[in-house]
């Protein structure tokens, strides 16, 4: 759960990054390109995030019902 939060909240701390630099986000001098290729792969690794929810809610569904 705490990877899920982590990869979902820095991606979208980048993504608003991203949309204040505009086109020049995507350059490779501003770095944030990087960022944002590196925060799309640890969102797959390991499952996908929506996945990883579907499990959590599973658990809690199966834990209060």
């Amino acid at each position: 759960m705490a990877r899920r939060f982590a990869t979902d909240t820095g991606y979208t701390v980048v993504a608003r990054a991203l949309q204040l630099h505009g086109g020049y986000g995507h350059l490779s001098e501003y770095g944030i390109e990087k960022i944002v290729r590196d925060l799309r792969v640890h969102r797959i690794l390991e499952g996908t995030n929506e996945i990883m929810r579907v499990i959590v809610a599973r658990g809690l569904t199966e834990a209060f019902g």
